[in-house]
């Protein structure tokens, strides 16, 4: 019939449907027969985690959104509320706080994955600079969160961060009272914040599907780094890696309720169970664990406006990460040298972390110095000067090489990997 897609579906009903609106038929193309490479490992997991973590923390977040008051005044107690009041509300809550930190931890993982196998470098430059808007995003709406229950580490929390855009010069403190909605965090700044918490989870499923797009452009990146030479090298999606990613699935969520119903307060502040009082500062304001690293590079320098810059440009530097990476081999698998160094940044991060949650003194500012110089000339230095001089491993002729009985050997018909010349 003129008009109507062309739909192979035996059930009546998804024929009728697909043929009027071919959901299915790209359901079908994108998540079913696409081809992806046959050598992932279970680190390709953890994009389908954050995708399960993203949509537990939306469902969550509305129910908690219809019992929550964005008061001032009433915002501690209705959070008390929803936890003894509400059925299940409880649960409901500690699923929601304690997603966020599960949602950084699969994100964090995400993201080393990306590092060490390469899967920034071309053709997947947009691809990776979209996930980084995507971690920003993130970032906002877990800060914006953390206020909401407006306690005592939530109000101050909200003062000390806000209060960093004061450093901007001329325009600093007219971004503060506009983020404030007046002369300081009261009832205005929590109302912004809910608002914006509340659709920014939104704007990170637009982008997200962005982000799964792109993917979808360039294809999958693997353990290799090597593209894929042809339909021997890949697997239809379904139900190969399916199966695979809900075996991922269900140890996330095994992990997720032990934390949950065990230890639902492990990564909460004792002071945020004090309702907000903008007279007793607490002796200790430290943001949330996944914040830490990023709060360690704001103190290490002693200027302010120093400070703020070298915090967010420890993630603008993540954006120009491919041009940064001057190597023609993607993953750390034949590159040695940097795989080394990788890993320096890996500890340089979690000591950062780790001085994040201390005091500002003794031996924690040196170190937290050293592990932001490190961080810094990694991805400024290390990586474009290594990618030159760095002589890496022979790179295998195929993934079906590696991948099938008796890998290694040259392929039917094919000639001997190259190795690579020095670079």
């Amino acid at each position: 019939m003129v008009g109507l897609h062309k739909s192979e579906f035996a059930n009546p009903v998804i024929n009728w449907i697909d043929t009027r609106l071919p959901i299915f038929t790209m359901m079908q193309k994108e998540y079913g027969v696409f081809p992806t490479p046959k050598n992932f490992n279970y680190f390709w997991n953890f994009g389908a985690l954050a995708m399960v973590n993203l949509v537990i923390m939306i469902v969550t977040g509305i129910v908690l959104a219809m019992n929550y008051k964005p008061d001032a005044a009433l915002a501690f107690d209705s959070v008390q509320r929803i936890m003894r009041d509400v059925n299940f509300g409880w649960m409901i809550r500690y699923v929601h706080a304690n997603g966020a930190s599960m949602f950084f931890i699969v994100t964090y993982i995400h993201l080393f994955r990306g590092l060490y196998y390469g899967s920034y470098k071309m053709p997947r430059e947009l691809l990776w600079m979209i996930g980084v808007v995507i971690l920003l995003l993130m970032m906002a709406t877990a800060f914006m969160g953390y206020v909401l229950p407006w306690g005592q580490m939530s109000y101050w929390g909200a003062t000390v961060i806000t209060n960093l855009f004061s450093a901007i010069p001329v325009v600093g403190n007219s971004i503060v009272t506009w983020l404030w909605g007046g002369f300081a965090v009261g009832d205005a700044t929590l109302n912004r914040f809910f608002s914006l918490h509340y659709l920014l989870p939104f704007v990170l499923v637009g982008v997200v599907f962005l982000h799964v797009a792109a993917l979808h452009i360039t294809g999958s990146n693997n353990p290799l780094g090597i593209e894929v030479k042809g339909p021997q090298d890949t697997l239809p999606f379904h139900p190969y890696y399916t199966v695979k990613d809900s075996v991922g699935i269900c140890v996330f969520l095994l992990v997720f309720a032990v934390l949950v119903f065990f230890v639902p307060n492990f990564f909460s502040s004792p002071d945020n169970f004090i309702p907000a009082n903008p007279l007793a500062t607490p002796a200790e304001i430290v943001p949330e664990w996944y914040f830490l690293p990023f709060y360690a590079i704001l103190r290490s320098v002693p200027n302010k406006l120093g400070g703020v810059m070298m915090m967010f440009g420890s993630i603008a530097v993540l954006f120009v990460l491919p041009w940064l990476d001057t190597s023609k081999v993607r993953s750390c698998k034949f590159r040695p040298v940097y795989r080394q160094f990788l890993f320096l940044l890996v500890i340089a991060v979690i000591t950062l972390g780790t001085v994040g949650a201390h005091r500002p003194e003794g031996i924690w500012v040196y170190l937290g110095r050293v592990a932001t110089l490190y961080y810094f000339l990694h991805f400024l230095v290390i990586l474009p000067v290594l990618g030159k001089l760095e002589r890496t491993l022979p790179l295998p002729e195929s993934i079906s090489r590696k991948v099938l009985p008796g890998g290694g050997g040259p392929l039917p018909g094919g000639a001997a990997a190259k190795p690579m010349e020095k670079m």
